[in-house]
């Protein structure tokens, strides 16, 4: 079976999983798909009792998807500049002190703070595994999930001032997150020696150097987009922003997800689209990433729920998955209090800043991706059931609850508009 036909079968999945979402269960797309396809596959193991042929082949198209490359090094950039072409750089420019802060600080001290929880949550559960492991899982499981994000919270209706803080966040710690996680799993696979300096020197060559070469992008896209007025060709050089930019993040080692955020913001900007752009190449750009971003994501949350099928399903990883969703919730909140504080009256946050953005800040397909780029000897089916857990809940309970949060604080629609 090869890749066009195993695409083929996930996106006519993706079809028709999100008509029954619009016909019967009527849920955001994210969260509709995921339940579905989580219903599918659980039905097709029952079904496996009596023919188990239906499983035998779910099983072989994942066997065949190597999620983690799919994800962080294919669509990832696709949805990460569709969703920033798409957000407002006015807006974020207002709140970007409290998203940086809340993309670095937030990530680092998350991570160490579910790192070091979870560390002693497995030796209460009989399972010694080692610190620097449990840290790799804080990194994998700290950055909020921008594709899943993103609608949830529109639908929602959150205050726009509170909407912008946590799409912004999302949209950085996304690459931050991922920097972290490479640095630790440098270290704990013993192909980075331990030296603060060489750490910090890392961290700061793939975020910079990713922000860097997304300001490169972003200036040459508006640049070639303001010589010519053609729509099709216009859209076609945002592609191959896209593309070429990660091939070349990839080939210099720098962060590819954080140049894709700062090249979408630059070409969705205001400047680009007033000076770059007829009002005919603006609307056909829109139209073609918000495409992009509808199909990539139904095709994702249709592999999130079909990973359940790598999944070693055993009774203590299960119960430590469920012990650590209000550890990681606990842990958000307490990485957020300090960013919160120094803000919130400069820039006059809503009220209940910190528990919106915790309940609001989904765990989605990165940290199952990086859960599945762990080593045996690092625990990986340990962590991946851990880490499923702690998505779904997310995805479901959180996604599903959102909005009657925002509702029962009173944040109505008066506000949105601040």
């Amino acid at each position: 079976m090869d890749y066009f036909v195993i695409t083929s079968i996930l996106v006519f999945l993706s079809a028709v999983f999100g008509y029954v979402n619009l016909r019967v269960f009527k849920l955001p797309n994210t969260i509709g798909l995921t339940l579905i396809t989580i219903l599918f596959t659980l039905a097709v193991f029952a079904l496996s009792y009596y023919d188990d042929t239906l499983l035998k082949a779910e099983r072989f198209i994942i066997s065949k998807i190597d999620f983690k490359v799919v994800l962080l090094d294919i669509m990832l950039s696709f949805l990460l500049f569709a969703g920033a072409l798409h957000t407002d750089l006015n807006k974020l420019k207002e709140q970007r002190w409290p998203v940086l802060v809340f993309a670095t600080f937030g990530v680092l001290v998350s991570t160490f703070l579910v790192g070091s929880a979870v560390y002693y949550l497995l030796i209460a559960l009989g399972l010694h595994v080692k610190f620097v492991y449990c840290l790799l899982f804080g990194a994998l499981i700290s950055p909020t999930d921008p594709i899943a994000v993103l609608g949830i919270l529109k639908k929602a209706g959150a205050p726009k001032k509170l909407e912008i803080k946590i799409v912004g966040e999302s949209l950085f710690n996304d690459g931050v997150g991922v920097v972290v996680f490479l640095t630790i799993f440098g270290l704990a696979s013993g192909s980075t020696s331990f030296s603060l300096h060489g750490v910090l020197e890392l961290f700061v060559v793939e975020v910079f150097g990713g922000l860097f070469l997304g300001l490169i992008l972003g200036w040459l896209t508006f640049y070639f987009l303001k010589k010519i007025d053609d729509y099709n060709i216009e859209v076609i050089i945002t592609l191959a922003t896209v593309m070429t930019g990660t091939v070349i993040a990839t080939h210099l080692h720098v962060s590819a997800p954080l140049a894709m955020v700062v090249a979408g913001l630059m070409v969705g900007g205001n400047k680009t689209r007033e000076h770059a752009m007829s009002e005919l190449t603006e609307d056909y750009v829109d139209k073609f990433w918000e495409l992009i971003d509808i199909l990539l994501n139904m095709i994702l949350f249709v592999l999130i729920g079909m990973e359940m099928l790598v999944l070693e399903f055993n009774t203590t990883y299960i119960y430590a998955g469920l012990l650590a969703i209000p550890i990681a919730l606990a842990c958000r909140y307490i990485s957020l209090i300090v960013p919160v504080k120094l803000f919130q009256k400069r820039l006059d946050f809503v009220p209940n800043t910190t528990l919106i953005m915790t309940w609001g800040g989904l765990r989605g397909a990165i940290s199952i991706a990086l859960a599945l780029g762990l080593t045996e000897s690092m625990e990986r089916d340990l962590f991946l059931v851990v880490t499923y857990v702690i998505v779904i809940f997310s995805i479901l309970v959180q996604g599903l609850t959102i909005e009657k949060l925002i509702a029962k604080l009173n944040l109505n629609t008066s506000e949105k508009e601040n």
